[in-house]
């Protein structure tokens, strides 16, 4: 993937690629979460993941506002790669599903999903989401960061970090608490979902009601863990992601 596209920090190149992996951050996260992530992936992946505004380098820019909004302006970065002959997999988690998912979406308007494959993780499928309560403070904030267990004890505890920080995550919760998808949305892709055996956020069947979301194939995974259950098990999580960008016929 190149490298001169701001929305995409590549992690691990291919040439050629057998396979394109792109992960997209939950919210308040950046792509270099996923960087242990890449260094894991077999011979031949081209792995990269999204860079959303305000954030490491594009700090500074101004923020999307919602999910729907990080998808449109995904789509001239992901059409190119939609359209040529190598699977691209799309992986989101939390958060991030959901923009994976509102980006197939947009592919598939634009007849580009013969080659994708979508990845959600620790988020609940769009027909079974919950009712998410606005978090306004910035106590209530550290304290739901504190109880998902996604954010590095040593930035919640710099006010010189948190004053970077925070203003990221306030605009990601929004976003996750404004975002409404069409309940009966479907993607033609073939769809894994992993989930954590203890995720506060997201119960098992609400995983598993991602099923309804696909007319191809899919798979759902539930692995030992709370919300950031992958990167207790990024081994598994990077096989999974791997098989998935194997699968064959549609």
């Amino acid at each position: 993937m190149e490298d001169k596209d701001p929305w995409i920090r590549p992690l691990r190149g291919a040439v050629p690629p057998r396979a394109r992996v792109l992960f997209f951050p939950h919210a308040g996260g950046a792509a270099s979460f996923y960087a242990p992530f890449a260094r894991r992936f077999p011979e031949g992946y081209d792995v990269a993941a999204v860079q959303y505004p305000g954030r490491q380098e594009r700090f500074g820019e101004p923020f999307v506002a919602t999910v729907e909004g990080l998808a449109d302006r995904l789509m001239p970065s992901l059409r190119r790669w939609a359209a040529e002959p190598v699977p691209l997999v799309l992986v989101g988690h939390s958060m991030g599903a959901s923009v994976a998912f509102e980006s197939v979406l947009r592919l598939g308007r634009d007849r580009l999903t013969a080659h994708c494959r979508l990845v959600v993780s620790g988020r609940t499928a769009p027909s079974a989401l919950r009712e998410i309560l606005a978090v306004d403070s910035d106590q209530e904030i550290l304290d739901h960061l504190a109880g998902l267990g996604g954010t590095a004890p040593a930035i919640v505890r710099s006010p010189e970090l948190m004053d970077l920080f925070l203003p990221v995550i306030r605009n990601d919760y929004r976003a996750v608490t404004r975002y409404r998808p069409v309940p009966d949305a479907v993607v033609d892709t073939p769809v894994l979902c992993l989930t954590g055996d203890r995720d506060p956020q997201v119960a098992t069947e609400e995983a598993a009601a991602w099923k309804s979301h696909t007319t191809a194939g899919f798979r759902l995974e539930v692995l030992p863990g709370e919300h950031f259950f992958l990167t207790d098990h990024p081994d598994t999580v990077v096989r999974l992601v791997a098989e998935c960008a194997d699968v064959g016929g549609r």
